[in-house]
């Protein structure tokens, strides 16, 4: 099986969930999605991380960003942890939950590593723009669950790199300075493409107010 890579379209895949049948390219339309697995349903720390994405919908909404989860589990145990989900972390799941029982979609996405199970899925992240192409992936043992905080700010940083010509420099947050591409080098060029200015620490290294803000 080829390796994902990132710039590679997202593998398109037709699969049940709790909401009904997935077409997952039709399923996205337009808009980002997030495609993250599960080892397995009724997992404590799962059960965590579905609540925080149900919380977040708001973040994922004003992002043009769909979460669709993945669990090798058949629809009718989605079913039953949802309200587990519901229950333990006072939220209503918000998104839907791909059943995944005959590892389709697992194995198109090369979520099983058989060094670390054979059977479970590890806690792969796929972070896929409105072209279907994957820009990020990130890959946590089954035991540590994900930073959801670090999910949204990759996409902005994504989606804000895609429009302006900069890069986001280490622990960068929404609203806090970018770095300017090294390739740009025009004086008026960076003067109009950078109307807020910039700070030239090293010829390579200039940094510049976010431009959207």
């Amino acid at each position: 099986m080829a390796t994902l890579r990132l710039g590679d379209i997202a593998p398109d895949f037709t699969q049940e969930s709790n909401e009904g049948p997935i077409e997952f390219h039709k399923w996205m339309g337009s808009s980002w999605a997030v495609l993250f697995s599960h080892p397995k349903d009724f997992t404590p720390v799962c059960t965590t991380e579905l609540g925080a994405t149900a919380k977040l919908k708001a973040e994922f909404d004003k992002r043009n960003v769909k979460p669709l989860a993945v669990s090798v589990d058949p629809v009718d145990s989605h079913t039953k942890w949802i309200g587990d989900i519901n229950e333990t972390q006072h939220t209503t799941v918000n998104f839907p939950l791909l059943a995944d029982a005959d590892k389709k979609v697992a194995n198109l996405y090369d979520m099983i590593h058989p060094n670390a199970s054979d059977t479970m899925t590890v806690r792969s992240v796929f972070i896929i723009d409105a072209n279907k192409k994957i820009r990020t992936t990130l890959t946590y043992p089954a035991s540590t669950g994900r930073n959801f905080d670090e999910i949204l700010r990759v996409i902005d940083s994504l989606q804000l790199t895609d429009r302006y010509s900069v890069a986001t420099p280490v622990n960068w947050k929404n609203g806090d300075d970018c770095v300017i591409l090294p390739s740009i080098t025009d004086p008026e060029i960076i003067k109009s493409k950078f109307p807020k200015g910039h700070t030239e620490l090293k010829p390579y290294l200039r940094m510049t107010p976010q431009p959207n803000k």
